[in-house]
């Protein structure tokens, strides 16, 4: 019988036997694992994606203020369309100059914003416009020593699979 066959470099049968089918099992395991981990991994890397125009329109807006209140000037001007316009009149020179002033005049920065509306445009599938209501602080401490709201009207193009803002207006 197989379970009293002698005992030797392979042992007994059944033991052979049970070795191989967990061998086969533990063998195939590492691979599932990392199959199913590729997957997992796959789909939240797919998830945070910006597959959705207006989710990214949202993120870039929210991008902006970020860069602004950490005081990333080089960010900002990426995030600035090379055709850039506030007022109808002033350019990405100076938007630039504008940040430098601001940035040396205040240790800390912050952009409030009190009510934000983002929208695609309905016809061009490559802009898209905001609406805000914001506050735009600066201080040397805790404290602001100056502080302004504003209404602000951005539009943003689509370039290259990135929004960047294009207009910039306020009141």
């Amino acid at each position: 019988t197989p379970e009293s066959a002698p005992a030797g470099p392979v042992g007994r049968r059944s033991d052979t036997v049970a070795a191989i089918i967990t061998t086969k099992r533990f063998s195939h395991m590492p691979l599932r694992l990392f199959t199913l981990l590729l997957l997992v991994l796959c789909s939240l890397l797919s998830g945070c994606r910006d597959d959705d125009p207006q989710a990214a329109l949202q993120n870039a807006v929210q991008q902006l203020q970020d860069n602004l209140e950490h005081k990333r000037s080089s960010a900002v001007l990426e995030q600035l369309h090379e055709q850039f316009r506030a007022q109808q009149q002033f350019d990405r020179e100076w938007a630039k100059r504008t940040m430098l002033m601001l940035f040396m005049r205040h240790k800390n920065v912050h952009v409030l914003a009190l009510s934000k509306d983002s929208q695609l445009d309905p016809t061009f599938h490559d802009k898209g416009y905001t609406q805000a209501q914001i506050a735009l602080t600066g201080a040397e401490g805790l404290i602001p020593d100056s502080a302004a709201q504003y209404q602000v009207k951005l539009e943003w193009w689509l370039h290259d699979g990135e929004w960047q803002l294009a207009r910039l207006d306020w009141e």
